[in-house]
């Protein structure tokens, strides 16, 4: 089947769309895609913006310029970006103990963790080991309570575990604590809607009817080693939200899982933080505070994902891994599935890559790891 590839593609990125076009191929080890959107911005402003396939399972949609993908942990990254600019406010501060702002959560010995450790996973909460109705992750104000009762289950600050859901409830608690609003709301307050950026955490119905449809990974990811952190972040019945259906799933705010993108809207914050800080003329945070959340607070083998990662507060550091093009100082979060968002202020570019066909790989995934070197090497 020949895929019609739309979008924007200057000759001297023609590596780009080659490499865009065989990720379509059946004969790759994600037995081709089904929809994908690959955007790469210098300076904020989009160069490359390619897109095709289809955005439902039927083949009978095209993947165009209003789809939404669902983001998954990807959402991470807008997350740790509304954090920041709190901390660049003055507002709140790295160093500062998570229960100075939610006194709740130091029960059970957390009462020392920082913003910082939180957001760099070293809190220990990675996933609720005791049985859970899935349906929680639904009540905000619950999965709060459980969570700042909860006891770590790995010492504060020994590693980095992963928090695939927890951390956008950690993240969000604070963020809203602090702001008075949640994520979503201040997401599209201050940032997506003043910047005509298409994206969510929360998404409306009117929204809905744009979402791609999902494939899920015909394979198993490979864990590694099995441990209580794993276990609960991954591995248990009640791991992720469930018992609610599609809509429910995409009208929640779950600034760790759920936000709903286009791949140049992505692209385009992430771009802010690749040039200074600033987007089409208005200030989103200073280079200062984008030094500081995106600085090195653990580097390890992560005891969730099975993987040595540089975490930021929030951002996942491009090294030691390079998923990210060859810059080292890059940074940006991967999400379940495939997607991705980085922002490199070393070369002042940034790139977003969305699909609707999820591969097995937890990180990394070499669709866009493949777009991102092309895009590098045309630089």
């Amino acid at each position: 089947m020949t895929v019609e590839i739309t979008g924007v593609c200057p000759d001297r990125f023609a590596s780009v769309r080659d490499v865009f076009e065989a990720n379509f191929e059946k004969d790759t080890p994600w037995g081709g895609e089904l929809g994908a959107r690959f955007s790469f911005a210098i300076d904020g402003e989009i160069v490359v913006d390619l897109m095709g396939g289809h955005a439902d399972r039927k083949r009978e949609v095209p993947f165009g310029p209003d789809t939404l993908t669902a983001l998954f942990s990807t959402t991470k990254a807008v997350a740790a970006l509304l954090v920041a600019r709190l901390v660049d406010e003055g507002r709140l501060a790295y160093d500062q103990p998570v229960a100075d702002v939610w006194p709740e959560f130091a029960q059970n010995g957390k009462g020392e963790v920082t913003v910082e450790q939180a957001l760099s996973h070293q809190a220990g909460l990675s996933g609720f080991p005791d049985e859970t109705d899935p349906a929680l992750w639904f009540d905000w104000d619950a999965t709060c309570a459980k969570l700042a009762a909860m006891a770590p289950l790995f010492p504060i600050g020994s590693a980095s575990g992963y928090h695939p859901v927890t951390y956008g409830y950690i993240a969000g608690e604070i963020f809203r604590r602090v702001d008075g609003r949640t994520m979503g709301a201040a997401l599209r307050e201050d940032i997506a809607a003043p910047l005509d950026l298409d994206i969510w955490i929360g998404l409306p119905d009117s929204e809905h009817g744009r979402v791609a449809d999902l494939m899920r990974p015909t394979a198993m990811p490979q864990f590694g080693e099995i441990n209580a952190a794993l276990t609960a972040a991954f591995l248990k019945p009640w791991s992720s939200p469930g018992g609610k259906g599609a809509a429910e799933w995409r009208r929640a705010e779950i600034p760790s899982a759920n936000g709903h993108a286009t791949a140049p809207a992505l692209a385009r914050l992430m771009g802010a933080l690749a040039s200074g800080g600033s987007l089409d003329g208005r200030s989103l945070i200073t280079p200062a505070g984008i030094k500081a959340a995106s600085a090195e607070r653990i580097r390890g083998r992560d005891l969730v994902l099975p993987y040595e990662i540089s975490w930021g507060a929030g951002f996942m550091r491009n090294e030691p891994n390079l998923f990210y093009g060859p810059t080292a100082e890059a940074f940006g979060h991967s999400g379940w599935g495939g997607s991705c968002a980085f922002a490199d202020p070393t070369r002042g570019v940034s790139g977003a890559y969305v699909m609707n066909k999820q591969g097995a790989a937890l990180i990394g995934d070499p669709r866009a790891v493949k777009l991102i070197e092309a895009a590098y090497a045309s630089l």
